[in-house]
């Protein structure tokens, strides 16, 4: 596996296969590039390289004590891109990685991006403000800290078949549910804690509105995690242009319950 070093000196861990147009993969808070298994041969079978990374603290990367901010995060996808030359680049970005890449887009612009797709994404703000109203309270967000720090593993497996929204009949293993929760865990704590933090308490707003590539996003109805009426309906007011669709069925986990669907649209906003 390769690695390229950051700009504090961490090294991050990423993967590449096929060639072609690229496509970058961010993942989700505590999961890895391992959570794209059911994309990276679709797309690679149709011709396009796929990028994926593991953010700090995460998958194969190194474990610092910091840098888990919004913004160096963003700047750790910038120096991936930037490692690799990429350009007309597809960015794909799961939960906090759709935050993640809209913070690329407002910190680095849109110059090697060619389209967007922000996938059950964390956005634009999830903390309750004054000019904020439909976030969430901040104690909400130290109440979950609070749980890793006491039981996390407890935390992830009382959300575990929420995540993939089974109560709707999303035909999900208990194999398959059992390897996200030890992928999660993989993650080192401080990640989990400081990455879950620091995407509550970031403001996209702004950036969204200011996105002028193609954009598709994606949601599901029923997703605990971010709820859709916090997030993906609000992100689709924002962005300019941007295709919303969302699956009635859907939970959090659309990558796996929803991927011959969600892989289709992905390659529709390729192509369109």
């Amino acid at each position: 596996m390769p690695y390229f070093e950051t700009a504090d000196g961490t090294r991050l861990a990423y993967e590449e296969y096929g060639t072609g147009a690229p496509i970058v993969f961010v993942a989700s808070w505590a999961l890895s590039a391992d959570m794209w298994e059911y994309q990276v041969p679709f797309f690679v079978d149709r011709g396009y390289r796929c990028v994926l990374l593991d953010r700090r603290g995460h998958g194969r990367s190194d474990r610092p004590s910091g840098g888990y901010d919004m913004d160096t995060r963003a700047d750790d996808l910038a120096a991936l891109i930037e490692h690799l030359d990429l350009r007309e680049i597809t960015l794909v970005g799961h939960s906090a990685g759709g935050a993640e890449v809209a913070r690329y887009l407002a910190r680095h612009g849109e110059e090697r991006v060619a389209r967007v797709a922000f996938v059950s994404a964390v956005l634009p703000f999830l903390k309750r403000t004054d000019d904020n109203p439909e976030g969430a309270p901040e104690v909400v967000c130290e109440a979950s800290i609070a749980q890793f720090q006491s039981d996390r593993p407890s935390w992830f497996a009382q959300r575990a078949q929420g995540f993939y929204a089974t109560h709707l009949g999303n035909d999900v293993s208990p194999a398959l549910v059992d390897l996200t929760m030890r992928q999660c865990l993989e993650t080192s704590p401080r990640a989990t804690t400081e990455v879950w933090r620091s995407t509550f308490h970031a403001d996209h707003r702004e950036g969204l509105r200011a996105i002028t590539v193609p954009t598709l996003i994606v949601h599901g109805a029923a997703d605990q995690s971010a709820p859709v009426d916090m997030t993906g309906r609000r992100t689709a007011q924002l962005v300019p242009g941007g295709v919303y669709k969302e699956y009635p069925t859907g939970g959090h986990g659309l990558f796996v319950t929803h991927r011959e669907r969600l892989n289709a649209d992905i390659l529709d906003l390729i192509k369109g």
